[in-house]
């Protein structure tokens, strides 16, 4: 082969792969508005997540359009990110978010065949910590209760509020808590690596703030700032 066509050939091969590459980028921009975007919406339902249950809460999940035909046999995933308050323990602003994925069986059957938002509070930092280190399977590895709604969680169960992770569901207009129990949540570690660029942990992104807020997530951090700007848990619980 000339020169000339070698040439040609790796042009057309280095195209193909930075275009893939901006693809896949575009892709998990597009995930992390997302997550923005419902997260804005549920905040916006009269009787959604109850403010004190949002200011005590670490950290957020937010995994949107979670499809029925996304968990079947062999287990694919729902995709969205995790982030949460700045600080040793977490007290400070809302920092850059991690890509996480769900995993579960058990949730095709819940889900109706119609796409679903999950919204998920981490309630305290052991969960937050379980959450940074590694794939968590939820009521095993971290205890789960479908969350209350409503203007405040007064009245909850102490099930309710003593779980590390409380989770919300979207679905047809409806918002309600949802038990996730048996699922799994983990990091995203490839999709992390095409949103920034590099090879990062979930804790080098969420705790030690190696990268900064992505632009695709300044419109939920700056909303989680303005709607819950102070971690209100007991102090001692921060520990």
């Amino acid at each position: 082969m000339k020169p000339t066509k070698i040439a040609a050939c790796l042009l057309t091969l280095c195209l193909a792969v930075s275009t893939t590459f901006a693809a896949d980028d575009e892709h998990e921009v597009d995930r992390c508005k997302d997550a923005g975007q419902v997260m804005k919406e549920i905040l916006d339902i009269p009787d959604d997540i109850p403010q004190d249950l949002l200011d005590k809460a670490e950290c957020v999940v937010v995994l949107p359009s979670v499809k029925k035909g996304a968990f079947g046999i062999g287990g694919s995933y729902g995709r969205g990110l995790m982030l949460c308050r700045g600080g040793e323990h977490y007290t400070g602003p809302w920092g850059p978010p991690a890509l996480y994925a769900l995993e579960g069986v058990s949730i095709g059957f819940q889900l109706g065949g119609q796409a679903t938002d999950f919204v998920l509070l981490v309630m305290n930092p052991k969960g937050a910590r379980s959450l940074l280190s590694s794939k968590v399977k939820l009521g095993a590895d971290a205890s789960a209760a479908a969350g209350p709604k409503g203007r405040t969680a007064e009245g909850a169960t102490d099930i309710v509020m003593n779980a590390e992770i409380l989770s919300y569901s979207r679905n047809k207009g409806l918002f309600a808590g949802i038990s996730l129990e048996g699922s799994t949540l983990r990091s995203d570690g490839s999709a992390n690596e095409k949103l920034y660029g590099q090879k990062l942990t979930a804790k080098e992104i969420i705790v030690e703030h190696k990268v900064a807020i992505p632009p695709c997530a300044s419109e939920l951090v700056s909303l989680l700032d303005k709607k819950s700007p102070k971690n209100k848990s007991d102090p001692k619980s921060l520990e």
